[in-house]
């Protein structure tokens, strides 16, 4: 038997995270199998699908490492609707369902509460099909659903707890649970691998798939993913979006790699580690049975890590769109003229070991693609106390006697100049750095400023020098 996993998101926002884990590891248990990933679009909620949701699908997968061409459809769950129809019939006519005209008010009329489920008033009155009447399945008065879980074990549920649910409506469109049902059987799907807040409908999903004759999948649930309050992430409440994190600069193997943890670990004492590894050790039974915490802290030092391990070529590439201005929410505070390729390929291994996310590039190098710099005005009140003028007048004119603007040179001619001043080095470059690039820290400062040039540090100096007259 080949095994088929299938991934079928709905195009009605931004990609969630927790949608993100549950493809990795449908794609990582695929191929450990030798089988096939099948993505499916369940697009039958007309009022909010979007054709460019799907599409942000397909560019989430795509950025995550599951590319187009390399999985089977995507298929849309509207275009299977005549058999979600055909199967609805079949069970009316097996007599596995039956047709139902009660409104939730007449159900609580009956029982006495709004929190009864339905009481099978209709199972054997013989209300046939008509406008406004559901169609509801005969749920077994007797025995159990036992669900066999990868994860969880057998989870055992009494069917006389199960209410006779609704699988079609009163208009004749069959619910979720009836559609999801008929398309894992037409698309042949053999393993079921979703997080556990959908696992209290597994067993109604289980009695429809005996009741259409044919054997269930393995089911696996995994882990919901929750927030530090331990709520499971909301779109409404918490940061979830996997193209933010995305646009904000994380780079693609440490947020999968990061997202493979919630819930898992690699062996030994380790969480950073090659993507080959995470898909040959990676098991299905291993996954904690516990929420898995989504800690952005922890996401982002991951991402710093795989920030410093970039070769710097690729490194300087990664952050052209925010160099540039393209594939990016914010532009730079340059025009694209004034960017210097050269000039950032300079600073480019002191950014590199300094930013955790790649979108902190631009107030790291901005000093040096802009006319002026962009002055962090608390930082300027801080560091601009009485001296700082005079101070600035003698590093201006230790630094026009330079013969070689090389870093070395630099930090100690402004070493002796503070010396002369009794003060440390850290004191004396505070006001030299808040006058050059704009804020108190940053780049190491004297080789930004061998970068930066002699003419142009010179002239903000001097610029600050004015200001504090």
């Amino acid at each position: 038997m080949t095994v088929r996993v299938r991934f079928a998101p709905s195009p009605t926002g931004m990609f969630h995270v927790g949608g993100a884990r549950s493809a990795l590891q449908n794609w990582i248990y695929a191929k450990q199998q030798g089988g096939v990933f099948v993505l499916r679009i369940e697009d039958t909620d007309a009022a909010r699908n979007k054709p460019e949701w799907t599409e942000g699908i397909l560019s989430a997968l795509d950025w995550i490492g599951i590319s187009r061409g390399s999985y089977e459809g995507p298929y849309f769950q509207s275009e299977n609707a005549g058999e979600h129809r055909a199967a609805a019939a079949r069970l009316y006519e097996s007599g596995r369902a039956y047709y139902c005209d009660c409104t939730r008010e007449d159900v609580q009329a009956r029982t006495g509460s709004q929190y009864q489920g339905y009481d099978g008033y209709h199972r054997d009155r013989g209300l046939g099909p008509g406008p406004g009447h559901a169609l509801r399945f005969r749920t077994p008065d007797e025995g159990t659903t036992v669900v066999v879980d990868l994860i969880r074990g057998e989870p055992t549920f009494e069917n006389k707890l199960i209410e006779d649910f609704v699988i079609a409506r009163g208009d004749g469109s069959p619910v979720f649970l009836l559609a999801n049902v008929v398309d894992d059987m037409t698309m042949g799907i053999t393993h079921v691998i979703r997080a556990e807040e959908h696992l209290p409908n597994t067993p109604k999903q289980q009695l429809l798939w005996e009741a259409l004759g044919v054997k269930p999948p393995v089911w696996a649930h995994v882990p919901v993913v929750v927030n530090e309050k331990r709520q499971k992430l909301s779109k409404r409440r918490d940061k979830v979006a996997l193209e933010a994190y995305r646009d904000e600069g994380y780079l693609a193997g440490a947020m999968r790699n990061y997202l493979m943890l919630l819930g898992w670990a690699p062996s030994g004492d380790r969480e950073i580690v090659p993507w080959s590894v995470i898909e040959d050790e990676f098991r299905l039974d291993e996954v904690n049975l516990s929420s898995a915490f989504f800690d952005e802290k922890k996401l982002r030092a991951f991402n710093g890590e795989y920030i410093r391990a970039l070769p710097v070529a690729e490194f300087v590439d990664a952050c052209q769109p925010w160099l540039t201005g393209t594939g990016t929410i914010a532009p730079p505070p340059w025009q694209p003229e004034e960017f210097d390729a050269d000039a950032f390929a300079a600073v480019a291994p002191l950014a590199q070991t300094r930013i955790a996310v790649l979108s902190e590039i631009v107030p790291n190098v901005d000093f040096l693609f802009l006319a002026s710099p962009l002055i962090d005005e608390a930082a300027w009140t801080k560091t601009m106390k009485d001296g700082s003028g005079e101070l600035l007048d003698d590093a201006v004119a230790a630094f026009e006697a330079l013969e070689s603007w090389d870093a070395e040179s630099l930090k100690s001619t402004l070493e002796a100049v503070g010396a002369e001043r009794g003060l440390k080095l850290g004191k004396t470059q505070a006001p030299v750095r808040v006058a050059v690039t704009g804020r108190t820290v940053g780049l190491p400062l004297f080789e930004s400023l061998e970068v930066l040039g002699r003419e142009r540090t010179l002239a903000r100096m001097r610029a600050a020098r004015l200001r504090l007259v």
